[in-house]
């Protein structure tokens, strides 16, 4: 008889806190680039969609945090979904959604207007949030 081999919580565990630490960074560079980088006197385009492209790699960041023990390609699926529904939500328009884009929190976390380049901006932020997350392992490796 073989006994049953422990479950080994600590690696999904502290995986989930180097997501977490990462997305804090991502989440804080997003915000300086849309508070600073007008005045900063960077172009409409890298604030624009430099905001979108770190949007979607904090929504992966995020769901590899909730989610540790999936590998990277389901979490870049989950997360390409959840920005898909996000961007073409923009399409629907309610009084109480409307109020709540026309806040901070609201123009942050939806968008207001309805993109097609935001997609391309949200593919490449996943791609960069699979990248920082290889090497945020790699480093726990070596």
């Amino acid at each position: 008889m073989h006994a049953a081999q422990p479950v080994n919580t600590i690696a999904p565990r502290r995986t989930s806190l180097i997501r977490a630490s990462l997305a804090l960074v991502v989440i804080a560079c997003g915000l300086s680039l849309r508070w600073y980088g007008f005045p900063l006197g960077l172009p409409a385009f890298v604030v624009k969609y430099g905001g979108s492209l770190l949007w979607a790699t904090m929504v992966f960041l995020l769901v590899g945090v909730l989610l540790p023990r999936l590998t990277r390609t389901q979490i870049a699926a989950i997360a390409l979904a959840i920005a898909v529904m996000v961007e073409f939500s923009r399409l629907v328009h309610t009084p109480w959604l409307d109020a709540f884009r026309l806040t901070t929190a609201g123009a942050l976390l939806l968008g207001r207007i309805f993109s097609l380049w935001n997609l391309v901006a949200y593919a490449i932020g996943i791609a960069f949030g699979i990248w920082i997350d290889r090497l945020a392992e790699k480093r726990r490796v070596d």
